[in-house]
């Protein structure tokens, strides 16, 4: 069974590379046994990229060793698997960060450098006086 899901992930591949399409197997609608699993995450291999995210349980995506090709686990807090897909994308949906969480990241980074430029500048001291030397902010 695994080299049937190769040849179909060959196929989405070939797709992404000429035509830019995305395509996902979803591998719990499969009649794959555990050993057909473990024999396609054994020939898929891993990759460079391995990323953990920690919501409602854990989830887990790694690159395989075919660039573009991605391996996505859904895991709930007792560790029983919800979902497991191949993605054949550029980078998967979960890893890319949405347009609020960026907007909200750039407020928040320009408040803490505002607060680091305050506090950047603190009063010097001479290590053989332990006096206090004058402040040296421009």
């Amino acid at each position: 069974m695994a080299s049937s899901v190769l040849t179909e992930i060959s196929h989405l591949l070939n797709n992404l590379s000429t035509h830019g399409e995305s395509a996902a197997i979803d591998l719990r609608s499969l009649p794959l046994t555990r050993a057909d699993r473990m024999d396609l995450e054994e020939l898929l291999g891993r990759g460079e990229i391995h990323a953990e995210l920690y919501l409602a349980g854990t989830s887990e995506v790694w690159e395989t060793r075919y660039p573009g090709v991605w391996w996505i686990r859904h895991q709930a807090s007792d560790g029983k698997i919800l979902s497991e897909e191949i993605a054949v994308t550029p980078i998967p949906g979960i890893l890319v960060t949405h347009v609020e969480d960026i907007r909200s990241a750039a407020l928040r980074l320009k408040e803490d450098l505002a607060l680091f430029k305050e506090d950047a500048y603190p009063p010097a001291h001479n290590e053989n006086h332990d006096a206090e030397v004058p402040d040296a902010r421009p």
